[in-house]
């Protein structure tokens, strides 16, 4: 494979943005504005918006890392030095980071993955106590 490593992780973002907008049937832009102008019209939807755009952050930050770090092993001599090694770490950190961010949104996206009907069951839920004025069971005041 002759990709360079900037081109794989941007794929990352790319290939779930494409998931999602097959999911959803619409672009990404277009479920952006529906999202903005109605946030709990569908959680799902929020939900994936919501981590889409920490992905895109993250993948952001996991880029300026990285361009920090080649240009700091670009003036190195053959021995790294403890603040580019300090730029490695940071690196890997961003990864990790858009890794796991990357993972809620496939999780979000599948509706079989283990807890995603508990999840909704749990909305349903608590849509229909929304509508109720006092608690579910009579109570007393306290003695």
């Amino acid at each position: 494979m002759s990709d360079d490593i900037s081109d794989t992780t941007e794929n990352v973002v790319g290939v779930l943005t494409a998931q999602i907008e097959a999911h959803f049937g619409v672009r990404m832009d277009q479920l952006k504005a529906a999202v903005s102008v109605a946030r709990t019209a569908n959680p799902d939807a929020t939900d994936v918006v919501k981590w889409h755009r920490l992905l895109a952050d993250s993948q952001a930050e996991l880029d300026r890392a990285e361009d920090a770090l080649l240009a700091a092993l670009e003036t190195q001599p053959s021995e790294v030095d403890n603040p580019t090694l300090g730029l490695a770490h940071r690196v890997n950190a961003a990864v990790a980071a858009r890794d796991g961010r990357a993972l809620v949104v496939r999780w979000l996206l599948d509706t079989d993955a283990p807890g995603r009907r508990d999840l909704a069951a749990e909305r349903l839920a608590r849509l229909s106590r929304a509508g109720r004025k006092g608690p579910a069971v009579q109570t007393s005041p306290p003695h």
